[in-house]
């Protein structure tokens, strides 16, 4: 048995439920209750199965997952601080940190106590620089406690201020340097990094030092902010300014808000709209992302309106992918991002700012204002569809084509039938054109029938038959170990999922956290160049998974062959783990509907609803199954 298995055998999901202060009441086998993660308290939404070890929200969140996931998202920890509290809990042993990793922990905290002592510094060198205080109260308009909430400071015109005070104290040049705080001379030697500009303390989402922010005090200055250099600490793709404050906003709204800059991130949270957070003036990256949806799915971009905000925009919608292009011109690849957000089951959308107006600037005319213009933010496919009509004249028959033509693959790719009527419509207005002109005619594709493979000496229907009893969590094993033998399975199994007209593979579709994250490896292994993607799993995998990725590779070895029916046989049980999942959300929606007409509950309607979109999914599983048989024939 794994740590995390036994970590799961040892704590009861009820138990731990309820302790987080979550009421459940019996349910038959399984228990129900009002979902910790969102406010609605009329219907109790949230299940737990104690058999499976799982939970599940049917409401606002529809979301679920084990132990490790409901204290992820309770707490916003990621899966190793999950597994160390767990771990305590359960009373197991995980595994003592190894020479190295012990060093590199004690590297990191020296180098975080020179960062808070630095945070100190640059304080205490602002309350002498009254001019800096005026800028920062009249200018931008902060109030005395919000800089010094957000710890807010000068680093002073001279080249070695900052290099004299700390060595003076003890501290080396090259501590002071790996920190981001120094540069280094060509010639030899070292000199402050900044210089006359207001330094804006970085820290990551758990509120330790990470590094400085640097916004120039010179009307010309060049660069505009200057960030710390990469640093063991400082990984400007992995950190989210104001994140650390923004957590429990964040979760409280169930959205998160990313603007452009610092200064605006600190004006929006002394306006009362504390759920915003800034990049490091780059790009939006996939891991910020990830990052985020630890604490929300909802994600409205709001950066600057002017020429370099649009690009902005674009860029950071482009950098959402999940596979990245690292080009240095901007492309904007909405096909790319919907796949991402499918992937992610995230809702991106894209806020429109007036023209001129920087967000600081908005919420110090009207602080209501800002409050509309992100209830009104659209999602990517309508800021595409309304971005291209912008630029382009409507009248041209021509130009309303290359619109159609750029928009309906966007359409397409959207895995809800409904939502894809929906804005085949919304196109066909904004072009004012036949809806049915929009309609293209589904290509033809002639399949060719294979003849049947020659038995191998232990097929791979028989290696399924002897490993996968009925449990989820052996299913879900299953599958992973057929693509952990052969990882390149995985764009296929995709490309025939939505042949058929479903979703491609997701961490969503796994109930066990380690299983996600096991599924998220093979994908990014698949999406990188440098190495083989079996390769890339063994070097990037966790150490906590270790256990794990050993059994999951031994029962991959019983297929002898990767013959022709392996794809066959790994969507066969991605439909069955699919059907499970929905068929055990089916009975219990159904018990929450009656439950909410009884009480003459709105939310009868909505789980209604959700029972006919379970009942849709489950027939579409049906039908691909039928594919599947006739194919095999």
């Amino acid at each position: 048995m794994s740590t995390i298995d036994e970590i799961k055998a040892r704590i009861d999901i009820v138990d731990l439920i309820t302790e987080a202060g979550v009421k459940l009441r019996k349910s038959g086998r399984n228990y129900i209750g009002f979902c910790p993660f969102h406010d609605n308290r009329r219907t109790p939404a949230f299940a737990v199965w104690p058999e499976t070890g799982t939970w599940r929200c049917f409401g606002q969140c529809n979301e679920g997952g084990d132990i490790f996931k409901f204290v992820m998202k309770k707490e916003g920890w990621d899966f190793k601080e999950a597994l160390q509290y767990l771990a305590r809990r359960a009373g197991v042993p995980l595994r003592p940190p190894s020479p190295h990793e012990e060093a590199a922990r004690e590297a990191h905290e020296r180098l975080r106590e020179i960062l808070e002592e630095a945070v100190v510094f640059y304080r205490n060198r602002l309350q002498h620089a009254p001019e800096v205080l005026t800028y920062l109260r009249e200018q931008r308009g902060l109030s005395e406690a919000t800089i010094e909430t957000f710890g807010l400071g000068y680093a002073p015109r001279g080249w070695d201020t900052l290099l004299k005070h700390f060595t003076a104290r003890g501290y080396s040049e090259s501590d002071l340097a790996e920190a981001g705080l120094l540069s280094e001379r060509e010639g030899g030697g070292y000199y402050d990094r900044f210089r006359h500009r207001l330094m804006i303390p970085i820290r990551d989402e758990r509120g330790r030092m990470a590094g400085f922010g640097a916004r120039t005090l010179e009307p010309d200055g060049v660069p505009k902010y200057l960030n710390s250099p990469q640093t063991p600490l400082f990984d400007k793709g992995r950190l989210l300014y104001g994140l650390d404050r923004a957590r429990k906003p964040i979760r409280a709204a169930d959205q998160a808000v990313i603007v452009e800059g610092y200064l605006d991130v600190i004006a929006l949270h002394q306006a009362g709209y504390e759920n915003v957070v800034s990049p490091m003036g780059t790009a939006l990256t996939e891991a910020q992302l990830r990052l985020l949806k630890r604490f929300t799915r909802r994600i409205v971009l709001a950066l600057d309106p002017d020429a370099a905000g649009r690009k902005a925009v674009l860029r950071g919608l482009e950098a959402a992918r999940q596979a990245m292009d690292h080009e240095t011109e901007t492309r904007f690849d909405a096909r790319g991002l919907l796949r991402h957000e499918a992937r992610l089951r995230a809702d991106l959308r894209v806020a429109t700012l007036p023209e001129g107006l920087d967000p600081d600037e908005i919420v110090a005319r009207d602080p209501a204002e800002w409050a509309r213009l992100i209830e009104a933010a659209k999602p990517i496919v309508t800021h595409v569809m309304e971005t291209l009509a912008a630029e382009s004249d409507l009248e041209d028959p021509k130009a309303k084509a290359e619109i159609a033509a750029r928009v309906l693959p966007l359409i397409e790719d959207l895995p809800d039938p409904v939502e894809r009527e929906a804005y085949r419509q919304q196109l066909a207005r904004l072009l004012r054109v036949d809806e049915r002109s929009l309609i293209a005619a589904p290509a033809r594709v002639t399949r060719t029938r294979r003849p049947r493979a020659r038995r191998e000496t232990a097929s791979v229907q028989e290696v399924v038959t002897a490993v996968t009893p009925p449990a989820s969590h052996k299913v879900e094993a299953l599958c992973l170990s057929l693509l952990l033998k052969n990882p390149e399975l995985l764009n296929r199994l995709d490309r025939a999922l939505q042949e058929a007209r479903l979703p491609a593979l997701s961490p969503e579709d796994f109930g066990y956290t380690d299983h996600q994250i096991l599924l998220h490896l093979i994908r990014q292994s698949l999406e990188q160049t440098e190495v083989e993607p079996q390769a890339y799993i063994r070097n990037s995998l966790p150490d906590d998974l270790g256990d794990l990725f050993a059994e999951l590779q031994k029962q991959s070895e019983q297929v002898k062959a990767i013959d022709e029916r392996l794809l066959d046989e790994l969507l066969r049980n991605v439909i069955h783990l699919r059907r499970m999942r929905l068929n055990e959300g089916l009975n219990h929606l159904r018990f929450l509907q009656e439950e909410a007409q009884q009480q003459g509950d709105w939310m009868a309607t909505s789980y209604q609803e959700q029972v006919l979109r379970h009942t849709k999914l489950l027939r579409d599983l049906d039908q691909a199954s039928l594919s599947l048989s006739i194919r095999r024939q």
